[in-house]
C-alpha cells in the first residue's frame, strides 16, 4: 500500500472522529462539473446522456437508479460523507432542492459538459457558465431559508468542489474535425483554461474560498477511448493520456496563479490521474480483478443509454471492476479515490 494512502486512511479516520459530537467539518459542499460528479441534474434534460435507469444505481441506496453514472456512490458521495454529512447535497434541478434541504449544499453538475460551453451545447446539458447562474439562484434561495448573515457565513466557509474537462475532450475535441483540426490539445487547452480562470474569478466574486478543482484522469484508459482510439490495442492510449498530464500542468499553474491573485482563496488542485492510473495499471495490488473492461454489458463502450438492463454480460459484482460502464469509475474505486481527494484537500477543511 502506498503511503498516500495510508496518510489517506489516517485523515478520513481523524476526520470522521471530529464530526461524532458535532455537525460536518463544513456548512456546505457545493459541486460543479460533468457525469463524475452528476446527482441527477440530467434527468430533468431533454438529452440523450442519462443515467436514471437499471442497472445504473443496482448498489446504490435502495438500489435504484438517482441518475448518477455508477452502480453505487460517487467519489463525491464519499467525500461528503468523509466531512460528516448524513446526506447528499441534492440535484439542484430536483425536488429536493428546495428549503432546508440546501442548506448542505446542492449539486450543478451536469453530464457531459465542461469547460468549454460548446461541449454541453452538443449534448443539451449544462455547460459550466449556466451552473454558474444556478449558483447564483441558489444564493438567494438560501438567503431566505437561512437568512442574510447565517447564509454569508455558509456560502464563505463551504468547501467548492470542480470536476470538469474530460468531456472536453473525449465527447468533444477528439471526435469534432472543428476543433481537432483546427487546434492542437496545447491550444484547445489553453482555450480550457480560460474558461476555467473566469470561472474561478467569478465564483470568487460570489464568495467563495475554499476551492477543490480535480485534475483530468488519464482519459487514455478509460475502456471506452481504448476501443474507439486504441487501435486494436489493450494498452492506454498514450497520446490521449499525454494530453491529459500536459493539461493537468497547466491547471497546476493556472491554479497557482489564481490563488496568488485573489486575496484570501485556497485553491487546490485535486489529482486523481495518478490513483486512477495506479488501480488500471496495478488493479491486483488494489483489489480489483478487471480494469479494461467495465461492469456493464461488454465493457468495452457501453454507457449512458448503452449500458442499460438489457446489455448482455452485465458483471453481478461490481466491487472487482474499476469501471462501472465505458466512461466511469465503480463506487469501489470512487472510494479509493475519495480517499486521495480528502487527504490532498485537507487544508480545505483545516
Amino acid at each position: 500500500m502506498r503511503i498516500s494512502s495510508y496518510i489517506a486512511i489516517f485523515v478520513v479516520f481523524s476526520c470522521r472522529l471530529c464530526t461524532i459530537n458535532s455537525q460536518s467539518l463544513v456548512p456546505a459542499l457545493l459541486i460543479f462539473g460533468d457525469s463524475v460528479v452528476d446527482a441527477g441534474n440530467n434527468n430533468y434534460l431533454e438529452t440523450i446522456v442519462k443515467a436514471n435507469f437499471p442497472p445504473y444505481g443496482r448498489d446504490f441506496v435502495n438500489h435504484k437508479p438517482t441518475g448518477r453514472f455508477c452502480n453505487g456512490k460517487l467519489a463525491s458521495d464519499f467525500t461528503a460523507e468523509n466531512l460528516g454529512f448524513t446526506s447528499y447535497p441534492p440535484a439542484y434541478l430536483s425536488k429536493n432542492a428546495t428549503g432546508k434541504n440546501l442548506l448542505i449544499g446542492a449539486n450543478f453538475a451536469s453530464a457531459s459538459s465542461g469547460y468549454y460551453d460548446e461541449t454541453a451545447k452538443l449534448y443539451n446539458t449544462i455547460p459550466l457558465s449556466k451552473q454558474l447562474e444556478f449558483y447564483k439562484d441558489y444564493q438567494k434561495k438560501l438567503v431566505g431559508v437561512a437568512g442574510k448573515s447565517n447564509a454569508s457565513s455558509i456560502i464563505s466557509g463551504s468547501v467548492y468542489l470542480i470536476s470538469s474537462g474530460s468531456s472536453d475532450f473525449v465527447q468533444n475535441y477528439y471526435i469534432n474535425p472543428l476543433l481537432y483540426k483546427v487546434y492542437t490539445t496545447d491550444q484547445f487547452s489553453d482555450i480550457l483554461l480560460q474558461s476555467y480562470t473566469k470561472f474561478i474569478q467569478e465564483l470568487y466574486k460570489l464568495g467563495a474560498r475554499k476551492i477543490g478543482v480535480t485534475t483530468l484522469p488519464p482519459l487514455g484508459c478509460v475502456p471506452t477511448v481504448i476501443t474507439i482510439f486504441g487501435e486494436d490495442s489493450n494498452e492506454c492510449v498514450k497520446k490521449v493520456n499525454k494530453a491529459a498530464i500536459s493539461f493537468n500542468n497547466k491547471l497546476n499553474e493556472t491554479s497557482q496563479k489564481l490563488q496568488s491573485k485573489l486575496s484570501g482563496l485556497n485553491l487546490v488542485v485535486l489529482d486523481i490521474y495518478q490513483p486512477l492510473y495506479d488501480l488500471v495499471t496495478k488493479p491486483s495490488d488494489n483489489g480489483f480483478f478487471e480494469s479494461r473492461k467495465a461492469c456493464c454489458g461488454t465493457g468495452l463502450v457501453e454507457t449512458s443509454i448503452l449500458c442499460n438492463a438489457e446489455s448482455p454480460g452485465t458483471c453481478k459484482n461490481a466491487t472487482e471492476y474499476v469501471f462501472w460502464d465505458g466512461f466511469h469509475p465503480s463506487e469501489a474505486a470512487n472510494k479509493i479515490i475519495s480517499d486521495d481527494l480528502l487527504a490532498a484537500g485537507i487544508s480545505l477543511i483545516s
